[in-house]
């Protein structure tokens, strides 16, 4: 995984983006059924930015470390390699960092969500690019996005 976060200003910018993305969703309803947390089922999982990186980094530390494999979400499938389930998911089915979950968890709905108005195609890719601004003024390239479980060294 990456560094830490020296620049507190850009985690005000990155926690104030983040506040934005929420606010489009907030008349969204989630079942909390996990499901976006399983990779394998959804086929998907989110691409985070060297910021990102870095906020997941910090949440890990502040609670301690990663949750115990003992204590992971239980499984929806029979065969829970073809899950693929986020290891930041914990037993009790909830993320572990939610309040500094990544853009991708927090504009990724599953069919079961109760969708309300959420933000237009355009307003959804001026965020996208705020991100990668504030990446890229993070760390030289890192604006690249790099799939979840290969930066928790899960994949």
């Amino acid at each position: 995984m990456g560094g830490t976060i020296n620049d507190e200003a850009l985690v005000g910018e990155l926690r104030a983006l983040y506040a934005r993305i929420d606010a489009h969703y907030a008349d969204w309803t989630c079942p909390s059924s996990t499901e976006c947390c399983r990779f394998g089922v959804t086929g998907r999982q989110p691409y985070v930015t060297s910021i990102e990186i870095a906020m997941v980094e910090r949440a890990i530390a502040r609670r301690g470390g990663m949750p115990s494999a003992k204590k992971h979400a239980l499984p929806l499938t029979n065969d829970p390699r073809r899950e693929r389930i986020c290891p930041l998911l914990n037993r009790d089915n909830r993320c572990s960092i939610y309040a500094d979950r990544p853009f991708g968890c927090r504009t990724f709905f599953c069919d079961r969500a109760t969708q309300g108005e959420g933000p237009t195609r355009a307003v959804l890719q001026e965020h996208v690019n705020e991100l990668r601004a504030l990446a890229e003024r993070h760390k030289l390239g890192g604006d690249a996005p790099r799939p979840l479980m290969r930066v928790l060294g899960r994949e």
